[in-house]
């Protein structure tokens, strides 16, 4: 726990972060600035340098098989991601205006949700975290006069003694038939749980199907107009049935954890907008998402969060530990609901990293690949009929990814060993690459960082690794700052003949994925020759 002068310094210099990040986004070229463009030049200019200077090998006879097949990967992932690029700008300058126009126009005639009901969990969180996501939603109900009840999801006394005071302080003029405050002490271990009890004490308090149900995390602080800029798309589109919106992040950690953290919310925002143009998003983010109450009052629905699992042929039955942004995506994706993304309502995560930067990052990967693992085999299985053909073949790329990302680096390697210099090729391809794709991905920051091509080739190859590990190992499963929750690491003697299995399964297949690879190359000769 921070002292007072402590929590003060903090408080202080997330006003500060704050205040600079709801200013508008600066123009393209705005956002580089003078070090930024100089470090530009130099990596361009050094590349340039390369390439004239490093002999060509790609196209040697000797590894003119490999190069093929390298190029073709590019060619098709390289594809993959402009296609994402191009539906993304479509979706911003032919879809979203109308969209924005039509929701603005309602919320101007005077349209308010009947009522609406906020589903927020907390753990422990700081407490400047805690005042100001709570002043933030109830500034919002007070400007825009909407009904609202917050239920808050708490596992002990903490985190309800700090909003209580701060509610009591800063919110004594806001009338309880506006806002009412409730808050659920789980009575079960486990975020899930408790936003089942949430959503059970909604169903009870008489929600009908037409309000609306704010599902959102105790670190996510809303934007200043992010009610006034969701709610009413449900007002104008009958069939929507669930949404979510921008996030920006607030990164106390190493330095390059927060340019990673900028890195990946910029690629969030070109693919949601790719996704978006279907009529669907990937994921419910549990950030902040917004769905209509009809599912929420769906027993089913409630179930899927709290005791959502999966049936393994070597795990057993196993619940999921985290995930429940993907479980109630893919409750909504199985019947049919349209989704959407809200590109100028944002949310600030506020992320504090107290432990090593590396280890935090690759847990999160498990978190995440784990999640999107265990729930996109089943989308897949929904089949293509239940869902727009592209949201279901984004699915299945998902999986290909982690395989055909790992096929340069191995072959750079080995190609190597056919024509010496060969890996220093891919090398420079790899850096070109992704200054290109960066360059992109610029656009969808808040500022240009030359950083950014070398940490999405490392983000690219740690997510495939820990993919490729985790579709093994699907029951491992740990969430560091929900109270270090973990599953799947029991011990007996059956358990550790399960984990045995499954790093033997792990090594077989990345074994024999070396072993293609080299026998495609001619490394070693083929057995039915």
């Amino acid at each position: 726990m921070r002292s007072p002068e402590s929590e003060y310094a903090f408080d202080k210099d997330l006003t500060r972060r704050l205040g600079d990040l709801q200013t508008p986004s600066p123009s393209y070229f705005a956002k580089w600035s003078l070090p930024q463009a100089t470090c530009f030049l130099m990596v361009f200019m050094g590349l340039l340098w390369l390439l004239t200077h490093v002999p060509n090998r790609f196209f040697n006879p000797s590894v003119l098989n490999i190069t093929m097949v390298l190029g073709s990967l590019g060619f098709w992932r390289f594809g993959w991601w402009f296609t994402h690029a191009l539906r993304a700008q479509i979706f911003a300058r032919t879809r979203w205006p109308g969209m924005r126009r039509r929701a603005d126009a309602v919320w101007q005639a005077g349209w308010r949700p009947k009522r609406l009901f906020v589903q927020m969990t907390t753990y422990y969180e700081e407490p400047s975290i805690t005042k100001r996501v709570i002043g933030s939603v109830l500034g919002q109900i007070r400007r825009e006069g909407i009904p609202t009840t917050i239920y808050v999801g708490t596992g002990s006394a903490y985190d309800e003694m700090i909003i209580r005071d701060f509610v009591e302080t800063y919110a004594q003029d806001i009338p309880v038939d506006l806002a009412q405050l409730v808050f659920i002490r789980q009575n079960q271990p486990g975020k899930r749980m408790a936003i089942g009890l949430i959503l059970r004490a909604i169903c009870r308090a008489g929600a009908s199907p037409d309000d609306l149900v704010i599902f959102m995390d105790g670190d996510a602080l809303f934007g200043f107009d992010v009610m006034r800029k969701t709610l009413p798309m449900f007002a104008v589109d009958p069939d929507l049935q669930a949404l979510t919106t921008d996030e920006e992040v607030i990164c106390y950690g190493p330095a390059w954890i927060s340019k990673w953290l900028d890195m990946r919310f910029a690629q969030r925002r070109l693919a949601m907008q790719s996704h978006a143009l279907s009529g669907r998003v990937l994921t419910l983010t549990g950030r902040m998402s917004v769905f209509r109450a009809n599912h929420i009052l769906n027993e089913r629905f409630i179930r899927t969060i709290e005791a959502d699992h999966l049936s393994h042929w070597l795990w057993g039955r196993f619940r999921f530990l985290s995930g429940d942004d993907k479980s109630t995506w893919y409750h909504l994706l199985s019947v049919g609901a349209k989704m959407t993304y809200v590109p100028d309502a944002t949310v600030y995560t506020i992320e504090v990293i107290k432990e090593n930067g590396l280890m935090r990052m690759v847990q999160n990967f498990r978190r995440w690949s784990g999640n999107m693992l265990r729930n996109g085999s089943r989308a897949i299985a929904l089949g293509p009929r239940a869902m727009p053909v592209f949201i279901w073949w984004c699915v299945v790329d998902q999986r290909i990814a982690m395989w055909t990302m790992m096929v340069s680096p191995v072959m750079a390697v080995l190609g190597s060993m056919v024509a010496p210099g060969y890996f220093w090729n891919c090398i420079i391809w790899v850096l070109f690459s992704r200054v290109v794709l960066s360059l992109f991905l610029f656009g969808y920051s808040r500022r240009a960082d030359m950083t950014w091509p070398f940490i999405l080739y490392f983000n690219q190859v740690i997510n495939a690794s820990v993919k490729i590990f985790m579709i093994f190992h699907l029951s491992k499963q740990k969430w560091s700052n929900r109270g270090n929750q973990s599953a799947g690491n029991g011990g007996g003697g059956l358990e550790t003949v399960k984990n045995g299995f499954a790093k033997f399964q792990l090594t077989t297949a990345v074994a024999g994925f070396v072993t293609m690879v080299m026998m495609y190359m001619g490394l070693i000769e083929h057995p039915f020759q």
